[in-house]
């Protein structure tokens, strides 16, 4: 009788627009009071302050925040706000002819509760080139530095699931 009121129960729940494993997985997390954010869980960012790559160097820490919490069954699971550290792997500078600098930033972790949960994901950054206006006009022009500012969005990743108890 047990297991005929779960399958109508999953089955109630996948009609709200989820699939029959992801309403049967919340009715289990709800039962033993877990809640799962599964890997792979989009978490947007955003710098703290503005990011540039005039003076970087790879391996330079920087800071973001959650833009948008994490939520399952109702909890919140990542805020908004939530501290995120992401990592400078690679950066060019920018040059002559309307070369524009670039860089990557790879999303390390976010910090929840004095917890640390590993993220995933990076995001490249790049200048805007001149190169057009470098080719017409006789002269050197350089690109322009590449720049992420607060409020800019940008997806991270869940590295592997985080369990927390209800």
């Amino acid at each position: 009788m047990k297991q005929f009121l779960n399958l109508i129960a999953a089955s109630s729940i996948a009609m709200s627009g989820v699939s029959f494993a992801q309403a049967q997985q919340s009715l289990k997390a709800l039962a033993i009071g877990t809640i799962v954010i599964p890997a792979d869980t989009i978490v947007v960012v955003t710098p703290i302050e503005e990011i540039t790559s005039k003076k970087m160097k790879e391996g330079t820490k920087r800071n973001f925040r959650v833009a948008e919490a994490v939520t399952s069954n109702g909890v919140t699971v990542i805020p908004l706000n939530a501290p995120v550290e992401g990592t400078v792997t690679w950066r060019t500078g920018k040059g002559i002819f309307g070369k524009s600098a670039k860089f990557e930033i790879t999303f390390d972790k976010v910090a929840v509760d004095g917890t640390e949960y590993a993220l995933r994901g990076k995001h490249r950054q790049e200048g805007r080139g001149n190169t057009a206006a470098a080719l017409l006009v006789s002269g050197i022009i350089t690109g322009k530095s590449a720049v992420m500012v607060p409020g800019q969005l940008i997806n991270a990743f869940v590295s592997k699931d985080i369990s927390i108890n209800n």
